[in-house]
């Protein structure tokens, strides 16, 4: 796996964590129990430009990285296919997605949360302590018996509220995510689109982009700072 991690770096990987999804169900996974989660981090340069909405740089950096994921899922695949491996690399976003619930039957940040990656914050997105929600991921799913992360089940927004007040659809209630905790609790995953779309094509973006709540989000402001510094 070592090997393995070391060559996703190589190839632009942020963050490589394994995750065990035997309590996924199995047709949610095509049967692999196992999956690699890869998390490519947004620029901070241009993360720091959307705390009042999307930006056309924005819109290119969110395409950027979804190419890069796809390529990183596709490479991990097929290293794992050449040890003799079952391995299906995921889409990094939009292919699979049910529209009569916006949700697809595997999203990537379950097997995030599965690999200790992260959590899902009051945003539905995954948070990173490292990066906040400034991320995109991508999933590998395998049949390797991979060396696993220690799970998280609980949120740890605390009582911050920051997205909950900066989100131009009101899509997040301020509940917090739990195992077992359904999004739509939490989270008015349609609120969310129908905002996004409408700050996307003021300044004419066609598919769906905000970020707001990534920026306004205190872990991405420390990985911002971070990056400030260096």
């Amino acid at each position: 796996m070592e090997e393995l991690r070391n060559r996703l770096y190589d190839l632009g990987a942020t963050l490589v964590r394994c995750a065990d999804l035997s309590e996924v169900p199995a047709e949610a996974r095509d049967g692999l129990q196992f999956a690699i989660s890869i998390a490519v981090a947004l620029d901070p340069a241009i993360i720091g430009g959307i705390a009042h909405g999307p930006t056309l740089e924005y819109s290119d950096e969110y395409e950027r990285v979804n190419r890069l994921l796809d390529s990183l899922g596709a490479a991990a695949a097929r290293l794992l296919q050449e040890e003799g491996h079952r391995a299906k690399a995921l889409a990094a976003t939009g292919v699979g997605i049910d529209r009569s619930t916006w949700s697809s039957s595997l999203p990537n940040k379950t097997a995030a949360t599965r690999s200790g990656m992260g959590w899902i914050g009051k945003c539905a997105l995954l948070v990173t302590e490292e990066f906040g929600p400034a991320i995109r991921l991508v999933t590998v799913l395998t049949d390797a018996e991979l060396p696993v992360g220690e799970p998280i089940d609980d949120s740890r927004c605390g009582d911050c509220v920051a997205c909950v007040e900066v989100c131009p659809g009101h899509a997040p209630t301020g509940k917090h995510w739990a195992l077992g905790v359904h999004r739509d609790e939490f989270f008015d995953a349609f609120a969310c689109r129908d905002a996004a779309r409408a700050r996307a094509r003021k300044i004419g973006i066609e598919h769906l982009v905000c970020g707001m709540c990534i920026a306004a989000c205190p872990w991405t402001k420390k990985y911002l700072k971070r990056a400030a510094v260096a």
